[in-house]
């Protein structure tokens, strides 16, 4: 029989010859998932011994993880602002920097009540969740393109008692009216911003599994950016405000874009790493 420490032992050094970034902390998440408990709770039972269905299950989950498949993929969710999403190939995983979009729009909003906004790009729906979670008596709608992305939105909203909050639309950001949409007291945006020649270079987490559609624009990483700008007046209620995540690489792009379609107040905001991440601007 194979014990907790000793299948923990195993499956990092196995990781870890695969190239996946911090092995033994995958090895131990996928094994606290499939025990149903807290990881911190295996450094507890590590001469417990693993049956076979359990053997088997880590098994299945070592050899996706060793594909680079994404953890949280494996693991089928994922946490993102104190919310628990469902997460799978049918959306790009929510990433930390996208926690600090959601805070930037809370801290400017929290004192203000029944606020209509609108998400471009849904994916998950992490951020719209987050904000209905967090913004007292908030109404949203979400679009995108991907009916596949707007399925998993229904069922993150479901989950989490929202759906009576939130209207779902299909709609392509480069191609439909934006007229149909109405207007909003704010519209928040995590768009495709990896450039063609970029995506070539991104680690196969991303470039093999997660959806190419959600990560590239298949050009120069603004073409989004461009096209939301420039038709902000469509969707913005005077004073309304315009919230990005970005690329660092195209930061002074983006404010540029800003300041060419007479948005006031433009502010860029910087990540832990000191790289900016997150632009806003107010429709004046």
């Amino acid at each position: 029989m194979i014990t907790v420490l000793e299948a923990i032992n195993l499956s990092t050094e196995y990781l870890q010859k695969k190239g996946v970034e911090s092995p033994r902390l995958n090895a131990e998440l996928m094994l606290a998932h499939i025990l149903n408990c807290k990881r911190l709770n295996l450094y507890l039972m590590f001469d417990r011994p693993l049956n076979e269905n359990e053997l088997t299950t880590y098994r299945e989950f070592l050899a996706r993880r060793g594909k680079r498949e994404p953890l949280q993929y494996i693991l089928g969710k994922t946490e993102f602002y104190n919310v628990t999403l469902k997460t799978d190939s049918r959306a790009l995983i929510p990433r930390p920097e996208t926690e600090l979009l959601v805070e930037t729009i809370i801290n400017l909003y929290k004192n203000q009540n029944s606020l209509n906004f609108l998400d471009i790009g849904v994916g998950s729906g992490c951020i719209t969740i987050a904000l209905l979670k967090n913004l007292f008596d908030s109404k949203a709608t979400a679009v995108d393109v991907s009916e596949d992305s707007l399925s998993l939105t229904k069922e993150n909203l479901k989950s989490n008692n929202l759906e009576h909050k939130c209207s779902l639309i299909k709609f392509n950001v480069l191609e439909d009216d934006y007229s149909k949409l109405g207007k909003f007291d704010f519209v928040v945006s995590n768009p495709p911003y990896v450039s063609k020649s970029e995506f070539e270079n991104l680690q196969p987490e991303l470039k093999n599994f997660e959806p190419r559609i959600a990560l590239t624009d298949n050009y120069d990483g603004l073409k989004f950016y461009k096209a939301i700008i420039q038709k902000a007046d469509k969707i913005l209620n005077s004073g309304g405000k315009l919230f990005f995540e970005i690329s660092p690489s195209v930061a002074k792009e983006v404010e540029e874009l800003f300041y060419e379609n007479d948005f006031i107040n433009i502010n860029l905001i910087k990540d832990f790493n000191n790289h900016f991440r997150i632009i806003y601007g107010e429709r004046k």
